[in-house]
């Protein structure tokens, strides 16, 4: 059985720039909608990140512990799944 990590790979790049953007904005000139849209974004992106990442199958324990991380945690957790179908990959069937 194959597994799409595509979506939880989306989130992952999401949670990251999510969080880039609002430490550039709290460190320069803190914009109050900047900060009013990125605190929900990255917010729902990580707990997309930390859910995908504990309903695979193939996540282990490690990799389930390592989605937790802020930031990176999605990019982390995905390394340590193997790779998913590519494109235009054909599903098994078994």
């Amino acid at each position: 059985m194959t597994v799409n990590l595509r979506p939880l790979r989306v989130a992952a790049h999401v949670e990251l720039v999510s969080l880039t953007v609002m430490l550039a904005n709290l460190a320069t000139v803190h914009l109050k909608p900047v900060s009013s849209l990125t605190g929900p974004a990255h917010g729902c992106a990580y707990l997309f990140v930390v859910l995908a990442t504990w309903r695979l199958a193939p996540a282990s324990t490690t990799t389930r512990a390592v989605a937790l991380v802020p930031g990176i945690g999605g990019l982390l957790a995905l390394r340590r799944l193997p790779p998913g179908p590519g494109p235009g990959a054909v599903p098994r069937r078994s």
